[in-house]
């Protein structure tokens, strides 16, 4: 067997320079977090720095591990022992499972402690992974459990209209429970309750923000628009996307057979970034929700929860993750409703959306970031172009003006007008990308300050800088 391509520690791998027997807990959380996640290998006889140093004792050590793990394990997971002869060098290689009977815990004392993997270490369980890795054990899923809710407390006419424009089919109320939206008793699952009409679920919101700058703490520090939304996923679904679309532009040029569009986003993109965030999201995390910030440059959509199985998707090829899905019942009628893929290809769907655009580049490819508990999709506004001019970092807009992103707003207007010799309120509204009664604010006081100088009436008004000379 070749250790070489085995060394490292990853998410499946672990290594130890030698048993430890008194102090065992520091390789049995290994043990026990990759029984709770995916399963996994332990190399004992390599170093630190992958050196393949071997084991003066392999069998008797293979032995101890043996008893050491029926004796401090409980439930015992499934494990095989094998000891490998390398240039006279023996190792031994632990397989630990994935178990179904999670959770699995190390007795520690008076303790028992349950682990999980993320990335390359094993850490703790939090009271919500706790959560989840007992409806795994007992095969139950957070939206397969039933709630206290009466199906006569809740109505479902957002579900049946949408089913029935995407499947032609009525959605009748024996499907309810064919769907597992109900259980036999006339109780919403959790499922059926976040599907519902009403929010029935309290953490089922969206909190959309619309930045004005780079970041949450850019000098112009200002929210352009925000809106808190709560209800039913399908709700919150149409909320998020018309908070994204009222908040970014489309632009489009004329083609020689139709017109060429320049979104900011692409649609499918910001569906697919949606769906996978109100479906694959951890509803057990009390007092959380989905985020939507919008920056100059850049889309984030957070949701509670890392990956379903543990692993970190930055560490991943997203053309290549298998589909693990922590609400399955949701999303099998999402997928029904042609809202999502069954096969789980969501996130190669953003990258290839944003490669057909017309003004892509690598810069512009969309980032997926995970922790322990959340979930980050970031889309790259295809609009937004970077220059430096002077030294300072300038934002290039649509109409290929140099715009300092570092000024205020008046600022901005000041060198827009320097660079365009008349210009209407609308343009200020985009090059801002602020609301009409903003623009109209900014550019009333430059006129007061004597900056500007306004040109016709009403609807014709147009401005031009002021001749200091």
């Amino acid at each position: 067997m070749d250790l070489s391509k085995y060394v490292g520690e990853t998410s499946s791998y672990d290594k130890k320079v030698m048993l430890e027997v008194k102090r065992p807990k520091s390789w049995l959380k290994s043990v026990v977090a990759f029984a709770n996640t995916n399963g996994g290998k332990i190399f004992f006889g390599i170093d630190d720095n992958d050196k393949l140093l071997g084991l003066e004792n392999a069998k008797q050590d293979s032995e101890i591990i043996s008893e050491i793990i029926k004796t401090k394990l409980d439930p015992i997971p499934q494990i095989t022992l094998n000891i490998e002869r390398i240039d006279n060098k023996d190792f031994i290689i632990l397989s630990i499972f994935s178990g179904n009977e999670t959770p699995y815990y190390l007795i520690d004392g008076a303790s028992r402690i349950a682990f999980i993997r993320i990335g390359n270490e094993s850490v703790v369980a939090n009271s919500n992974q706790l959560k989840n890795l007992v409806l795994r054990g007992i095969n139950k899923t957070f939206d397969s459990i039933s709630s206290d809710i009466k199906i006569d407390r809740a109505s479902f006419s957002k579900l049946k209209a949408v089913y029935y424009q995407k499947t032609k089919k009525d959605l009748v109320d024996s499907d309810l429970i064919s769907f597992s939206l109900v259980d036999d008793k006339g109780y919403l699952t959790y499922a059926g309750a976040l599907l519902a009409d009403e929010r029935l679920v309290y953490q089922s919101r969206i909190f959309a923000t619309r930045w004005n700058g780079l970041d949450k703490a850019n000098s112009r520090l200002e929210a352009l628009d925000d809106k808190e939304y709560d209800g039913g996923l399908l709700y919150l679904l149409q909320s998020g996307e018309d908070f994204i679309k009222s908040n970014s532009k489309k632009m489009w040029k004329k083609g020689n057979e139709a017109r060429i569009e320049y979104p900011d986003y692409p649609e499918i993109a910001i569906r697919e970034a949606l769906v996978n965030a109100l479906i694959h999201r951890d509803y057990s995390e009390i007092g959380s929700e989905v985020h939507i910030d919008i920056y100059d440059d850049r889309l984030e959509i957070y949701s509670p929860g890392g990956m379903f199985d543990g692993t970190l998707i930055q560490e991943l090829n997203p053309y290549q993750i298998s589909s693990k899905r922590r609400n399955p019942i949701i999303a099998d009628l999402f997928s029904r409703m042609n809202l999502m893929e069954r096969r789980g290809s969501g996130l190669k769907k953003i990258l290839d959306n944003y490669e057909i655009q017309e003004n892509y580049n690598e810069t512009l490819k969309a980032e997926f970031r995970s922790t322990q508990s959340s979930f980050y999709i970031i889309l790259k506004n295809l609009n937004y172009k970077v220059a430096i001019k002077n030294g300072d970092k300038v934002a290039i807009s649509s109409d290929k003006v140099a715009i300092n992103i570092d000024k205020n707003q008046e600022e901005i207007v000041l060198e827009f007008a320097k660079a365009n010799k008349l210009f209407k309120t609308k343009d200020i509204e985009n090059l801002l990308n602020v609301k009409s009664a903003r623009a109209r604010r900014i550019l009333s006081k430059m006129v007061d300050n004597n900056l500007l100088v306004p040109i016709g009436e009403n609807k014709n008004r147009k401005y031009t800088l002021k001749d200091t000379n």
